[in-house]
């Protein structure tokens, strides 16, 4: 039992510094301009240009319905646990680690979806940064990417494969969504 907790301890400690890597490659990625005064223009950007996105929760069975509608993107942030476990067939991989340097192509590879659901192995800490990363960085471009709705995977990948949700086991980079 020990062993477990400590094994547990070891990977939260290793998401937190994962998350704050993210965000220090995020800051710096916005400028020298002072922070306070970037962030006070872009809530006023936000709020008259309409623009300003929140990012909700989905649950593995609404996400399911949803994706029938082919307007939603999954994206899987996880790092290197997607190359030894399974995926959701369909979804982009956006290693975490890397997630900052790569918005701009995730915009591109989006293109024609109006909704991304993003999710790592459990949505605490990756899915969720990844997420409010990205909404950020759409309110900053100021350009319309026809993109509405922001989402984290309840439970994550973990959570979507206990409740029995289809996987994908490809290599293929991006998955095409054939698998099952």
């Amino acid at each position: 039992m020990a062993h477990i907790v400590l094994e547990s301890r070891i990977k939260c400690e290793f998401l937190e510094e994962k998350e704050s890597e993210i965000l220090q490659k995020y800051l710096g990625l916005l400028g020298s301009q002072s922070k306070s005064v970037r962030r006070e223009e872009d809530l006023i950007w936000r709020i008259h240009s309409g623009m300003a996105r929140s990012v909700s929760y989905v649950s593995a069975a609404k996400l399911v319905s949803m994706a029938r509608g082919n307007r939603v993107a999954v994206i899987d942030v996880r790092d290197e646990e997607r190359s030894y476990q399974a995926h959701i067939a369909g979804s982009h991989h956006f290693a975490s680690g890397s997630f900052a340097a790569r918005l701009p192509e995730l915009v591109q590879a989006t293109s024609g979806k109006d909704t991304l659901v993003f999710h790592c192995a459990l949505s605490q800490v990756r899915g969720p940064s990844c997420a409010r990363m990205f909404s950020d960085y759409l309110s900053e471009s100021k350009e319309d990417s026809g993109i509405k709705n922001i989402m984290v995977l309840e439970r994550g990948f973990n959570g979507w494969e206990i409740s029995g949700q289809p996987v994908c086991h490809c290599k293929d980079a991006p998955c095409k969504g054939t698998c099952s």
